[in-house]
């Protein structure tokens, strides 16, 4: 049994090897984006919502309202950005259930990426909201000796959510495998369905923590009250 999918090709183009990982997260982003245009070609007031307009517009409100209850304050860029991790996390566990599929997410490089594109994003939108020099100087506070442990804690952050993402959906495969080899028949359709909630909850998890830390970077501090002399 391989531990990730880095290490299985899936097919090979003009002699480079292309592995699962990189194969499958194709497939979930064109999926995404195709399954995306189909739904919202026809979006328009005029014309009455179907079902998969419904349930597309259920999911996006559902993001909004979480985002919302985090930061009130926050742009619909958020929305974008944590809104997309979370589909293609969850979309990339449920396809679990298609035989031959490995999740992306299975693989400590994709969820390390994952995990980069937090760590990129919640500064992009630190200065965004408070400026170049607004956002340096949280850094530094409540004094600058926390300087070193702020500066830690932002890695430690990018760590973890790849360290819980990739533990939580890997060791689902590896339960999974042991038990399909003890019981071929019973088990591996429970340990699928207890995969598949894992899954959504690990990317309910991830988007909700991208969005808190996005949240506290863009945060703003009132202005203190001058006092009555």
């Amino acid at each position: 049994m391989e531990l990730t999918p880095d290490e299985a090709t899936l097919f090979t183009i003009w002699g480079l090897d292309i592995s699962e990982t990189i194969g499958f997260t194709w497939i979930v982003m064109i999926l995404l984006t195709v399954t995306s245009i189909l739904i919202t070609r026809n979006l328009r007031p005029d014309v009455p919502p179907n079902r998969w307009r419904t349930t597309l517009e259920v999911i996006v409100t559902a993001i909004q309202s979480q985002i919302e209850d985090i930061s009130p304050r926050a742009s619909r860029h958020v929305l974008y950005f944590s809104g997309t991790l979370f589909l293609f996390i969850a979309f990339s566990n449920l396809l679990l259930v298609v035989p031959g599929f490995t999740p992306p997410t299975a693989s400590l490089s994709t969820t390390a990426a994952l995990a980069l594109s937090v760590l990129i994003a919640v500064p992009l939108f630190g200065i965004t909201r408070q400026g170049i020099g607004g956002y340096l100087k949280t850094y530094i506070e409540p004094s600058v000796v926390m300087l070193p442990f702020n500066i830690i804690s932002e890695f430690s952050r990018g760590i973890s959510l790849a360290i819980r993402l990739y533990g939580n959906v890997m060791s689902g495969a590896v339960i999974a495998g042991i038990l399909l080899g003890v019981a071929p028949f019973f088990f591996p359709v429970v340990m699928d369905m207890l995969g598949l909630l894992t899954g959504l909850i690990q990317a309910y998890i991830f988007a909700i923590l991208a969005t808190v830390y996005i949240s506290s970077a863009t945060a703003t501090k009132p202005l203190k009250k001058e006092k009555d002399k």
